[in-house]
């Protein structure tokens, strides 16, 4: 596909576009642009983190979600964090997450960059958005950035396997020993 000849679209347009292929695409100043593929350290690392999301959340009215949801962001693009948890309406014909209340990326090195920039730029202006989790999948580090009563948004840093998040809407506990469960980390230098 060349990005350059398509023309912008609105996020209506862009959920009834069908590329014909099997790759997922954000919609970006009103342009598809297609995620990279994933090293499968990252994939087990997402994996881990929908099987952690989903036990803990099981039988609560909120939806945890994969990358094959969009957040909408009020700029106008469309977003695939590695995972989500909604806390909207259940409708199974959405394409989006109604009422995102946290968001998760795994920062590899192709998307670290936007990642730690516009995306995350992007999600801090997210109404509904309380807690966003930027993980390293190279070192057990885990970026949490939470939301304050006032609005503004706190960073804080978790960086071994016995660290634990605490997270009070949507109510979890997570492990960071869970996330990166069966994976090897090379030794400091």
């Amino acid at each position: 596909m060349d990005e350059v000849t398509l023309r912008r679209m609105t996020v209506a347009e862009f959920f009834a576009w069908e590329p014909g292929d099997e790759e997922r695409y954000e919609l970006v100043d009103g342009r598809p642009v297609k995620m990279t593929g994933a090293r499968r350290r990252h994939d087990r690392i997402v994996g881990n983190l929908n099987r952690v999301l989903g036990t803990q959340l099981l039988d609560s009215p909120y939806i945890v979600f994969t990358p094959d949801t969009a957040v909408l962001i009020p700029n106008g693009n469309a977003r695939r964090p590695d995972a989500g948890i909604d806390s909207g309406r259940d409708d199974d014909n959405l394409m989006h997450a109604g009422i995102p209340r946290l968001v998760v990326e795994v920062v590899s090195p192709s998307t670290c960059k936007s990642d730690l920039g516009e995306k995350l730029a992007e999600y801090k202006t997210i109404d509904s958005l309380h807690h966003i989790l930027l993980i390293d999948p190279d070192k057990p580090e885990v970026t949490h950035w939470s939301r304050s009563r006032t609005g503004d948004w706190q960073q804080y840093e978790h960086e071994h396997l016995l660290a634990t998040i605490a997270i009070a809407d949507p109510p979890l506990s997570l492990s960071l020993s869970e996330f990166y469960r069966g994976l090897e980390f090379a030794p400091p230098p």
